[in-house]
């Protein structure tokens, strides 16, 4: 790390990352050339970056890798959360090596290349994450060019002027802008991605039938006329929402419908839905909840089911009168330790998030399911007077183990 005001790029470097505090990590830029400016994280997942560059959670955001080999299974059109990559640049250990999987269509340079993405390899990355644990997690300036030609100083000024993440409502940069339904099942070796049966008349209830269908202030009873045995009709909310969310409602026997993050409540009650999903999604909670609070209030007034996840946890939270803080570097990968409070077994967890919900703030009628074991935050509750429950890890995965796939089971039986 050197001083920004004195220190040229060193032979060969064609990649920088400057820290707003003044620190000058050089290194080997890859992707694509430009700069980016952010805040800096760490993920500890050894698998799945891919899924994590195109995790809608991580808007506005610097990928710190701690696992060093990082690009070298390639790139492949199935391993994506969202239609583009969200993230703004990746930091890396090791070069990138061509890929060495069987699955594999591209370089992940030529990827990240593609798809408009920094990338800076040959940084000693178990530093820069010992930096962000001492002091937490800093925003910064990524930057890529080829001829090695790096203005630092006012790299230094737009990354001490970015105004951080606290207090930036992200989940309407990310969300839908048009409702649509979601068929597209679980992922199989061999076999891709499944499709289930068709629903009655072979409608699907997506954007076309949305579009111009009237909203209605009543509460319409649920539709019943499905031949897909056990399915359920689900709204879900698009704070900002990964793909495999959506493939285990499917697998679960929903029927979903997809919906912008400021999507009214008369707009969600049209689809007459069963229950409701609130997703992950990026930036500060409180911010996304001045306009999504009093939505999820008025559907709790229904007394009809209701699942978040992440940012749909803390959207919750914040329904029922508790409060989201900031944390200090916050939870990021693919191997968090969570303890299941109702019997005690431990669930390995992933997780994205830098913002929680305050434990102590919860209200009498929220009771505590899970809790990390790392550092004790709240990982979930459900309301004791309806049905309606969140957790703060990602059930779905993507990258990740699967030991919290029942939830999805429950929500689907919540609604049966």
């Amino acid at each position: 790390m050197a001083d920004p005001t004195t220190t040229r790029a060193p032979q060969g470097a064609t990649g920088v990352l400057v820290l707003a505090s003044g620190e000058v990590i050089w290194g080997r830029g890859f992707g694509a050339e430009g700069q980016a400016v952010g805040e800096v994280c760490f993920n500890t997942a050894m698998t799945g970056y891919q899924e994590i560059m195109t995790d809608p959670s991580y808007a506005a955001q610097i990928i710190n890798f701690t696992f060093p080999h990082i690009g070298n299974v390639g790139a492949n059109p199935e391993d994506v959360e969202a239609l583009n990559p969200h993230a703004l640049g990746a930091i890396v250990r090791q070069d990138v090596t061509d890929p060495s999987n069987f699955r594999a269509t591209q370089h992940f340079d030529a990827w990240m290349k593609a798809n408009g993405r920094i990338g800076l390899s040959g940084v000693d990355t178990r530093a820069l994450t010992r930096l962000i644990r001492e002091r937490g997690a800093p925003n910064a300036v990524i930057a890529h060019s080829a001829s090695g030609d790096f203005d630092v100083p006012a790299m230094l000024a737009r990354a001490k002027a970015w105004a951080g993440l606290e207090g930036m409502d992200l989940a309407k940069d990310v969300t839908t802008l048009q409702t649509y339904g979601w068929d597209q099942g679980l992922w199989k070796l061999g076999e891709g991605y499944a499709l289930p049966l068709p629903l009655a008349g072979g409608a699907r209830g997506g954007a076309s039938e949305a579009s111009s269908a009237v909203p209605d202030t009543s509460l319409p009873t649920p539709n019943p006329s499905r031949t897909r045995e056990g399915s359920r009709k689900v709204v879900a909310i698009d704070y900002g929402i990964k793909h495999n969310i959506l493939r285990n409602l499917v697998d679960a026997g929903c029927d979903v419908t997809v919906v912008s993050a400021t999507a009214t409540f008369e707009e969600i009650m049209v689809h007459a839905p069963d229950g409701l999903f609130l997703s992950n999604g990026p930036g500060d909670p409180a911010a996304t909840g001045e306009y999504a609070v009093p939505v999820i209030q008025q559907w709790l007034e229904t007394k009809r089911p209701l699942f978040g996840i992440c940012l749909g946890h803390q959207m919750l939270g914040l329904a029922v009168g508790a409060r989201t803080e900031k944390m200090h570097q916050g939870h990021r990968g693919a191997n968090h330790p969570v303890k299941r409070l109702s019997d005690g077994a431990v669930e390995i967890t992933s997780m994205n998030h830098g913002f929680a919900v305050d434990a102590a703030s919860l209200p009498d009628n929220a009771k505590p399911t899970h809790t990390s074991l790392f550092d004790g935050s709240n990982c979930g509750f459900e309301l004791t007077n309806q049905p309606a429950f969140s957790v703060q890890y990602h059930p779905e995965a993507s990258p990740g183990p699967q030991d919290s796939h029942y939830l999805f089971e429950k929500f689907a039986g919540m609604m049966g």
